[in-house]
């Protein structure tokens, strides 16, 4: 048993990792795992900073490096703060995982208005291109950096569309698949792998934000795993595509979605 744990340590990554929307759900239980596995996180929130510090205080507790720091991915100069910041209290950056999102009301299509889909997508597709045009501007070999890992959070809904529900968001993280796959090949050469992860039907506060708290319980029997995702299962995902164990992957779309 010591054995293996020896060698999971040296096949870790280290180094400053920045998770986006972190206060909560998977980006929380993201910066928990990652922090534990080594990285030190740098926790982004954009209005819980309660959450945010609890969350920091328990990694703290349990022998982990975090730092809290708000700002909303949805402005470029919270973007620039946040980077500038996270470096300044952790060191260099080595990884960032883009999970920042935003969900509104289950509608039709038809009934949507164009001021819904400008928030969803500010902080869905425009946040996370900032967030990754940062990351690759400090990591990329190229620019003086040393190289590092993105995992994007996408979504199932990619996929299925969403359709009566939630066709702007299922939209947006479709540009996240693109942007994943895109990206990861433009910066191969310069020594950072891009992936991304794909959860599906997963029990986090987001549901509420859609006017349905206990959506899973409806939907449960579409998947053939019989049951929702939980945010750790999901954390295993993303911190696992950060780590060198996946050291020769990239361009990956990861579905962790109980086989739907």
């Amino acid at each position: 048993m010591d054995a293996t744990h020896d060698l999971r340590d040296t096949r870790r990554m280290s180094g400053t990792l920045v998770v986006t929307g972190a206060s909560r759900g998977i980006g929380a239980a993201t910066a928990r795992l990652a922090a534990a596995r080594g990285w030190a996180v740098a926790v982004n929130y954009r209005s819980d900073g309660a959450a945010a510090d609890a969350l920091v205080s328990a990694i703290r507790a349990e022998g982990g490096t975090a730092v809290a720091i708000q700002a909303d991915v949805a402005a470029e100069a919270d973007v620039l703060r946040l980077f500038a910041a996270a470096e300044a209290e952790l060191g260099p950056l080595r990884g960032l995982v883009n999970n920042a999102g935003v969900l509104e009301t289950q509608m039709p299509f038809a009934a949507m208005e164009a001021a819904r889909w400008t928030r969803i997508f500010a902080t869905n597709v425009f946040g996370a291109f900032l967030c990754a045009r940062e990351a690759v501007r400090r990591m990329s070999t190229a620019m003086g950096g040393s190289g590092g890992v993105v995992v994007n959070v996408s979504s199932v809904a990619a996929r299925t569309g969403s359709p009566g529900e939630y066709v702007d968001y299922a939209a947006s993280k479709g540009a996240i698949d693109t942007l994943t796959v895109g990206l990861a090949h433009e910066v191969a050469a310069q020594g950072i792998r891009v992936n991304g992860v794909r959860p599906g039907f997963i029990a986090t506060q987001m549901h509420a934000s859609g006017g349905e708290p206990n959506r899973i319980e409806r939907v449960k029997a579409r998947v053939p795993l019989q049951r929702g995702g939980t945010p750790e299962e999901v954390a295993e995902a993303i911190v696992w595509l950060l780590s060198d164990a996946c050291s020769y992957t990239t361009g990956a779309l990861l579905d962790v979605a109980g086989g739907r």
